[in-house]
């Protein structure tokens, strides 16, 4: 990461991916363990782990460790506010090419 935009973009290609989503929105409400988060998200444990660790070298995520078990939480509440954006466009996509086709 040399310059200020290619650190942007790394952030935005970590949220950019439907399993590391799903551990983002899993994670809105706080806290959790490792052993709770790829139950919740329908993944293997390992697939999980890589996710999880790239999430939280993007700095999106931090992590703690208490004896066995792994803890992570959304380190900048500011990226449930991009989610929740993205979402809104999604939203509003949806909704205007429905009523594209309802006018056919």
């Amino acid at each position: 990461m040399n310059n200020p935009t290619e650190y942007q973009a790394d952030i935005l290609k970590a949220l950019g991916q439907p399993t590391r989503l799903k551990i983002v929105e899993f994670l809105r409400d706080g806290e959790r363990c490792v052993c709770e988060i790829f139950p919740a998200i329908g993944e293997e444990q390992s697939n999980t782990s890589r996710h999880l660790n790239m999430l939280q070298a993007s700095g999106i995520l931090s992590r703690r460790k208490d004896g066995l078990k792994i803890y992570y939480a959304i380190k900048h509440p500011e990226v449930m506010a991009i989610v929740d954006l993205s979402r809104q466009i999604m939203v509003q996509e949806i909704t205007g090419k429905n009523l594209l086709l309802q006018a056919v």
